[in-house]
């Protein structure tokens, strides 16, 4: 059977998981009168929530006879790690770039992994539909970044289609079309068909599926001969080891889901079931004779984060899995399947060092932890350092902020306070595009403060560069933050006191311990305060109005938000139900005696 397999990679944002829709609706997967809802591929909970993808999932479709495998990726900096392993299972990629904002950060991080496998690119020009959208200067400047990636001959003549994804057309020229046939045909036409070298079977094992029935699903693309049901194989994994072992049933992928098959030939993408204790990069290969294919490589973290049990006072209410062995599994298990992440053992037994590639990236796993059941402490999110010939150097990152004019000295002046240095800047229609090299652990709580002083209106993007000397102190945080004097329920007469000395991240009737942070003061240096004190009964009649107590309402933080406002002495507990930020030392008293220790000792 005829067979191409596609990746569709782009920026955040761009209309990737919209294409994938189409191109299911376009090959009829769903009956004429089935609901399928929008953004099919984003099955998550967490990706329907935050409308992004973070897994890459594979589906497959029938078109005049020849079967298309499509993978879908995710466009996040952050989970670069899913992106680099995937493209090994594709021929060619389709890259989506937004007719407005044309080529962002991480359209060049994906499109350099593709060029350097030699895939064919196939450029489609998405939304021309919006205002203002300049379709003829994007695709120039996608030809300028091919050409500045080192792109062949052959990659640099690539094929470009326009269209809108969410009107459900594709054409090969500006006008209008039906549908999206003429991208469907291109497909066809420009993506080669999979190369099958002779020799005996080979296939990488590039992603991971999980069954309760069937326990852990090898998937890959066999690169070499075939697979069958019952076959003998070796499987050969990265430390040299070579195990013999029986495959027990394989699939295809079909439209969707999965069909069960008895032969797998070269070129396709199947799922392979019954082989045990192999990881990502593996090779399945011939039982006589194995040969190993080249192991995956996944570029290093730049963030560590410190995960501990929760030791908090309210230990064990709210989770079901809350002691370092559960906590110690789960971290484990997480490493398996996620390339880009690292777990360490730390000095003590009950917390363990992960090391990942962003804030969101360390975000994902923490609330889908948080969703299982899980009770744990986070620590502030560190960068990590390397010495390079003698000097202490911290990785850099390329920032990209589009902002409305009115706002660019603003962006201008927070990127420069935490050591960005400005490289770009143009006007694109109404907007300012602004590029600038910073320090990756200036972006630790930048966003926040962005969106706060440009109205909502900044979108940033950001991608790992490179290793560069250590900047220097970066200011963090200006204002301290009220903490709780004891164990107890907040009162609405307490808090209505203390409105005056700042805003609070607890609403009156909340429980709350000795050390919990419960709100930000309006001055520099933190605040011990009582919110659990009860208004003195009398039987004597007050000339005021009692009720007069008007509280504003608590500022709600996510997790991410969180993990960017907290300082080191300070850690996040994190729990099924609740998020609360507390100092690392919950007594008064012994905070300070560690403060002028650490003083002396500095």
């Amino acid at each position: 059977m005829n067979i191409r397999n596609i990746a569709i990679i782009a920026h955040v944002d761009h209309g990737k998981t919209t294409l994938v829709d189409k191109i299911l609706h376009q090959a009829n997967v769903f009956r004429a009168n089935q609901e399928s809802g929008e953004l099919i591929m984003d099955s998550n909970d967490l990706e329907r929530e935050r409308g992004i993808t973070i897994f890459s999932k594979n589906a497959s479709v029938e078109y005049k006879g020849t079967k298309i495998n499509v993978i879908d990726t995710p466009g996040h900096a952050d989970f670069g790690g899913e992106v680099e392993r995937v493209l090994k299972m594709a021929d060619g990629v389709i890259l989506l770039v937004d007719a407005f904002e044309g080529p962002m950060p991480q359209t060049r991080f994906v499109l350099q992994k593709a060029l350097q496998l030699n895939l064919k690119p196939i450029v489609v020009i998405n939304k021309v539909d919006k205002a203002n959208c300049r379709p003829d200067e994007v695709h120039d400047a996608v030809f300028e970044l091919f050409f500045n990636l080192d792109a062949t001959e052959e990659q640099l003549n690539f094929p470009t289609f326009y269209g809108s994804g969410k009107n459900g057309w594709f054409n090969s020229s500006l006008e209008q079309s039906e549908d999206i046939t003429p991208l469907m045909d291109g497909i066809l036409e420009y993506v080669p068909q999979p190369k099958t070298p002779e020799g005996n079977l080979q296939m990488q094992i590039t992603s991971l599926d999980y069954s309760s029935f069937l326990g852990r699903i090898a998937v890959g693309k066999v690169a070499r001969a075939s697979i069958e049901e019952g076959q003998w194989i070796t499987l050969m994994q990265a430390d040299g080891t070579n195990k013999k072992q029986k495959v027990r049933e394989l699939y295809i992928f079909e439209a969707l889901g999965k069909r069960k098959v008895t032969k797998v030939f070269a070129g396709d993408i199947c799922a392979v079931v019954g082989i045990e204790g192999f990881n990502i990069g593996d090779t399945i290969a011939d039982a006589e004779e194995p040969e190993a294919l080249p192991v995956i490589s996944v570029d290093e973290p730049t963030m560590n984060m410190l995960f501990g049990i929760n030791n908090s006072p309210f230990f064990g209410k709210d989770g079901k899995f809350v002691t370092s062995r559960h906590l110690r599994d789960r971290l484990m298990k997480e490493t398996e399947k996620n390339l880009a992440l690292r777990v360490m053992d730390s000095d003590s037994a009950d917390s363990f060092m992960v090391y990942g590639r962003g804030i969101l990236h360390l975000g994902v796993l923490i609330e889908t932890m948080r969703r299982e059941g899980y009770e744990l402490t986070v620590g502030q999110p560190q960068v990590i350092v390397k010495h390079v010939d003698g000097k202490k150097c911290e990785p850099y990152e390329t920032l990209v902020v589009d902002v409305p004019q009115d706002f660019a000295s603003k962006v201008i002046d927070l990127v420069t306070r935490r050591k960005g240095e400005m490289l770009i800047m143009e006007t694109k229609g109404e907007m300012q595009h602004l590029e600038f090299e910073i320090p990756s652990r200036g972006l630790i709580g930048l966003r926040t403060q962005m969106l706060t002083a440009t109205a909502g209106e900044a979108v940033m993007a950001h991608r790992f560069n490179d290793y560069k000397p250590w900047k220097g102190a970066i200011p963090g945080r200006n204002n301290g933050v009220l903490i709780a004097k004891e164990a107890g329920t907040t009162t609405g007469y307490s808090l209505d006191k203390l409105q005056d000395r700042g805003s609070f991240f607890v609403d009156p009737g909340e429980e709350v311990y000795k050390g919990m942070i419960i709100g930000e003061t309006n001055k520099p240096g933190d605040l011990v305060v009582n919110p659990n004190e009860g208004k003195k009964l009398t039987n004597m009649r007050a000339s005021g109005t009692d009720g007069a107590a008007n509280i504003a309402p608590k500022i709600l933080m996510t997790l991410e938000e969180c993990m960017e406002y907290i300082q080191h002495d300070e850690c996040i507990e994190v729990t099924p139900n609740f998020i609360r930020m507390r100092k690392v030392i919950l007594d008064e008293e012994e905070r300070k005696r560690t403060a002028k220790s650490m003083k002396a000792e500095a």
